[in-house]
């Protein structure tokens, strides 16, 4: 039994003592005798205990509205997380924002009001026609033919009701998702000239929710006066014959006047749910959405039956016949892929755009669940596998990196929360980002906007290989690390990465050259399939040593040698200075395709 209902029942037993008491010393009254103190005493305790009860009603549920929120916030924000950055780019950010901010506040006047008075329903009336009927059971057949009424009157407005409700709670996620739009592409709108289309638009939005608002508000005021109509008919229909027999003296003053008392009390619940309905009519239609959105989770194993990551140092990554199918999309994005890329060892991904290969870093990420085939770390399928365990073995650089609103330290200690101010500066070093932090008004403790706003292209990239660096992860994931970088950014970006890939297990996405010939192998994804695998390219001579030197050796990678240990080389916690490529060979035919480089790169990658 929940506290709702104990307090329900609580609630009733008062109910009928506060009207047996207050009948009691008022038929004392008429008769002459007088009111007894100790009826009136009693009395004052008991109208006291029910204002108690419902203070202590209110504030159980607002606790159990704030938490109620603050779970599904947390199982929302969870699934966002599990669901990966491809499958969140189909989903208007602006509806996910209203849904966890408005959307999920509108729960309180279900939770607060609703929920107690379906309680206070099923308890209240059945109290009180009980206690009617041990008095007098004519009073009480009459409230129980009644009272039916209520409800199916309540249910016959409250379907339409929740009809337009629902559509007022989608005009308002869609006009919210579409303000903060317009809000983000304002720079975009106001280049071609359509900001005030936009305006219009949202103007447009707006009345329509104004008036679907109206709409909802009428039939609300209609349902209440409904309501109301029907119980105070009710109340007249037991009070009416009451009064008739009373005048009779068929019945006497005492039990008349409990009827008359107890009579609203019966009917009051039932009106209260009505109201308390429309109240929460907007957040019953949000509440469906968030259980809608919670349904399209991915399915995941519970967290007890999840195995600990192996150790990335020494573990392979496959993928086995890996196909993957995103909702909305007739052909998959991967298709029957295998691949094997052994520890230490570096995989360049080329291909032309939508080919697959960001799907495959997601696949490798675990933040995409394929719909057949299998993708292991060691031999054991990432599905199984504790996600928190194996990301923090994983460091991803994406191509577009999201800074948060917050200091330049903020945005590289989200690699490691636990860093020290000295381990950030040596990261940010490592990468080349401390030659403009230094050069910021406040170094690193510099604010940044939104999305990193006041840094270029090429900075932002550089605090992301910072976070990486920090990190210090021995499976390292690029995602175009160099795209849309001018030719100075990009060889800082290049350099840094370089040093970053040395001694870890890399696979980079890479549409420019400047990164290829550190590649041990080189992958060409066409149309969801693994179409070619060259290499190793052609890049700096080889060392005699059989692992990777450090982040400080003034020498790339050899290409392949990672890969001939059986062990796999650790990741090194050395961070310097990015060293400089060294030239690139001289060029002989590619055998890349020519669509997945970037036209405007100038060199030709020669692959052996």
């Amino acid at each position: 039994m929940t506290y709702s209902s104990v307090l329900a029942l609580a609630g009733a037993g008062l109910i009928v003592t506060q009207a047996v008491l207050l009948a009691t010393a008022l038929a004392d009254g008429f008769a002459g005798h007088g009111i007894r103190t100790g009826t009136l005493a009693a009395l004052g305790a008991v109208m006291a205990l029910r204002a108690l009860l419902t203070w202590v009603r209110g504030a159980l549920a607002q606790r159990a509205a704030a938490g109620a929120k603050a779970t599904l916030r947390d199982r929302i924000t969870g699934q966002l997380q599990r669901t990966g950055p491809l499958r969140l780019a189909d989903r208007r950010h602006g509806e996910t924002a209203t849904l966890l901010t408005r959307g999920l506040d509108a729960l309180d006047p279900y939770v607060v009001g609703y929920l107690p008075t379906r309680a206070a329903v099923a308890v209240v009336p059945l109290t009180v026609v009980a206690w009617v009927a041990w008095t007098d059971w004519t009073s009480a057949l009459i409230i129980v033919i009644t009272l039916p009424l209520i409800p199916v009157f309540g249910a016959l407005v409250g379907m339409h009701t929740a009809q337009r409700t629902a559509r007022q709670w989608r005009l308002l996620s869609r006009l919210g998702g579409h303000f903060l739009d317009v809000v983000a592409g304002l720079p975009t709108l106001r280049a071609f000239g359509r900001e005030h289309h936009q305006t219009k638009v949202v103007h447009d939005m707006a009345d329509a929710h104004r008036r679907a608002t109206m709409r909802t508000l009428r039939v609300a005021f209609l349902s209440s006066l409904v309501l109301e109509t029907v119980a105070t008919l009710s109340v007249a229909l037991v009070a009416v014959p009451v009064g008739l027999r009373l005048l009779h003296g068929d019945v006497g003053l005492h039990t008349a006047l409990v009827v008359l008392f107890l009579a609203p009390e019966a009917y009051l619940p039932l009106r209260a749910m009505g109201a308390a309905f429309h109240d929460s009519a907007e957040g019953i239609s949000v509440a469906e959405r968030v259980f809608a959105a919670l349904d399209d989770e991915v399915t995941n194993r519970p967290a007890a039956e999840r195995a600990p990551a192996p150790d990335a140092r020494t573990a392979a990554l496959t993928l086995h016949d890996v196909t993957v199918h995103y909702p909305g999309r007739t052909e998959p994005a991967l298709r029957d892929v295998s691949l094997a890329i052994a520890p230490g060892e570096h995989i360049a991904l080329v291909g032309p755009s939508g080919a697959g290969k960001s799907t495959l870093l997601s696949l490798l990420l675990g933040f995409v669940t394929p719909a057949s085939g299998r993708v292991a770390a060691g031999g054991t399928d990432l599905a199984g596998l504790d996600p928190d365990d194996w990301c923090a073995q994983v460091a991803w650089v994406p191509q577009r990196p999201h800074l948060i609103a917050g200091t330049v330290a903020e945005n590289i200690r989200l690699g490691r929360p636990d860093a020290t101010d000295a381990e950030v500066r040596e990261a940010a070093r490592a990468a080349s980002a401390d030659l403009f932090v230094d050069e910021l008004p406040h170094a690193y403790d510099t604010v940044l906007g939104e999305h990193g706003a006041g840094l270029s292209a090429g900075q932002r990239q550089r605090i992301a290989l910072a976070r990486a660096f920090l990190k210090d992860a021995p499976v390292l994931l690029l995602d175009e690390p160099t795209a849309h970088l001018d030719p100075e950014s990009e060889a800082a970006v290049t350099r840094a990465t370089v040093a970053l890939m040395r001694g870890r297990t890399a696979v980079v996405v890479a549409h420019r050259t400047s990164l290829l010939p550190y590649a041990d192998r080189i992958i060409t994804v066409r149309a969801g399939t693994v179409a070619a695998t060259d290499g190793p390219a052609t890049g700096p001579a080889p060392t005699a040593t059989p692992s990777p030197a450090p982040v400080s050796a003034p020498a790339p990678a050899t290409p392949g040698a990672a890969a001939a240990s059986p062990q796999g080389p650790a990741p090194t916690n050395r961070l310097s200075r990015a060293p400089e490529p060294p030239p690139a060979p001289t060029p002989a035919p590619s055998l890349i395709p020519s669509d997945s480089l970037d036209p405007v790169t100038p060199e030709k990658l020669v692959v052996s």
